[in-house]
């Protein structure tokens, strides 16, 4: 590079790099050297960023000027760079001092404080792209979480206090085994809800079958309405009716499970609608879509029990409905499953969510590219990549310091967690399927429990 291009070269390059005092008066600034717009108090003198760059660089690599003029040259803005001995002597002359010049270790250090200081002064700001996403999930699950469970018909609930003590008396025909198995279920809880999943008038391979696009962009469009699940509630009831009448309920073991099955029949309904409302699932494979679903209903809907769930009382209050442990276990569910489950609920609650911060963990969960059976790893993985972050920069954005201290590593231990007890809870639901057949579970949640891709 010739010298005459030493003068302004590269003037963005120093910007930060020595001590500088900034003034903001109001008043315009004129670099004492040449005239040009000043920036600031650069090496003890009100300096425009190319006048500081030249000084800058002459002292770091002295070399000898020479002014064809005698020294008598007027620097300006436009003719800095013809004469640099004229301009350096200007600069010494105004009282810029090479001592303040700051070595390359120092400007590296400034460097990354400077770095530091804007992080915490500006906090990260969702993107537009970001924005849309949250809001397309959020309207889904406006549209399918019902708090106010006042939108399905649910049969009574039976809240035996010894649920257990007809089957020990009865249960001609049932091997030792299961009786002690059943004695297992007798201790009580005193803070909880049923968390088990439930039936359904159809099943996830009927759906497919059914679909008349080729099975391209959705999944499960033939859900049963409102009426028709209604209906076969009170169909369920009547032949629940006529059995009890035929063996006196002698054989009924599971006091609740009837109410329980029909709860969560409800909720994994609304999951699944959710699910169809967000076009990133519509647009992934059928055989994907059945494989997220079934791998993350158990997740999603303890997601959602949690956003009722009340940690003063122990008790999901859904709308006027409120359950407790007890009811899980009248149900059939066994203590190795419900303890870790309760101590969960009483963990993420106490996290003090925003609803929003709710859907993006049910999201998370929905788009695990680690789910049996799913085929298209890379584009699901994208997917849960996006809304992670997502809801990782919502967190820094939305909350303040005392409130988003560690909460986004908090939010994914407890989706861990979760995956931990799936498991458990299918072997337990086959397990009340054996106990207890006949119309126990319908084939949805039977299919949900499948190991069947």
């Amino acid at each position: 590079m010739s010298k005459e291009n030493l003068s302004d070269w590269p003037p963005s390059q120093t910007s930060t790099e020595e001590e500088e005092e900034e003034e903001d008066d109001g008043e315009p600034k004129v670099c004492q050297v040449c005239g040009d717009q000043a920036t600031g108090y650069h090496f003890n003198a009100m300096t425009c960023e190319g006048c500081k760059g030249f000084f800058r660089r002459a002292m770091k690599h002295p070399t000898k000027f020479c002014c064809p003029r005698q020294g008598v040259c007027v620097i300006t803005k436009n003719n800095r760079r013809q004469c640099q001995a004229c301009r350096l002597h200007k600069c010494q002359s105004i009282g810029m001092l090479k001592e303040l010049i700051m070595s390359k270790e120092a400007v590296e250090k400034r460097r990354s404080q400077i770095r530091r200081n804007r992080m915490v002064e500006e906090p990260p700001v969702l993107s537009p792209q970001q924005e849309a996403v949250i809001q397309e999930l959020f309207n889904a699950h406006e549209k399918t979480f019902d708090i106010t469970f006042s939108h399905f018909q649910f049969r009574p609930i039976d809240r035996d206090l010894n649920p257990m003590s007809v089957w020990n008396q009865t249960a001609s025909g049932q091997s030792v085994k299961q009786t002690r198995r059943m004695d297992n279920l007798s201790s009580s809880y005193s803070t909880s809800t049923s968390t088990s999943f439930s039936s359904s008038s159809c099943s996830l391979e009927d759906e497919e079958k059914d679909r008349s696009d080729g099975g391209k962009n959705t999944v499960f469009t033939t859900l049963p309405d409102v009426a028709d699940l209604t209906t076969n509630m009170e169909e369920k009831k009547e032949e629940e009716k006529k059995e009890d009448r035929s063996d006196g309920g002698k054989n009924t073991v599971f006091t609740t499970l009837p109410h329980i099955a029909d709860l969560t029949t409800y909720m994994i309904q609304n999951i699944i609608n959710f699910a169809k409302g967000l076009p990133s699932f519509r647009a992934l494979a059928i055989d994907d879509q059945i494989s997220l679903l079934k791998g993350a209903m158990f997740e999603m809907m303890q997601i959602r029990f949690n956003m009722m769930f009340n940690v003063k009382t122990g008790i999901w209050e859904c709308g006027p409905l409120t359950y407790c442990m007890d009811d899980a276990v009248r149900a059939g569910f066994q203590r190795h499953l419900l303890d870790p489950l309760m101590r969960f609920h009483y963990t993420l609650r106490n996290l003090q969510l925003q609803e929003v911060e709710y859907v993006l963990m049910q999201a998370i969960s929905l788009f695990s590219p680690d789910r049996p059976g799913v085929i298209n790893h890379g584009v699901i993985d994208s997917l849960q990549e996006k809304l992670a972050i997502a809801l990782k920069v919502h967190i820094d954005s939305k909350r303040a310091k005392p409130e988003k201290h560690l909460l986004y590593p908090k939010i994914l231990a407890c989706l861990t967690e979760m995956r931990t007890m799936n498991e458990e809870y299918t072997k337990q639901v086959l397990q009340i399927q054996d106990i207890q057949p006949g119309n126990s579970f319908d084939p949805l949640i039977l299919e949900v429990v499948s190991k069947d891709p």
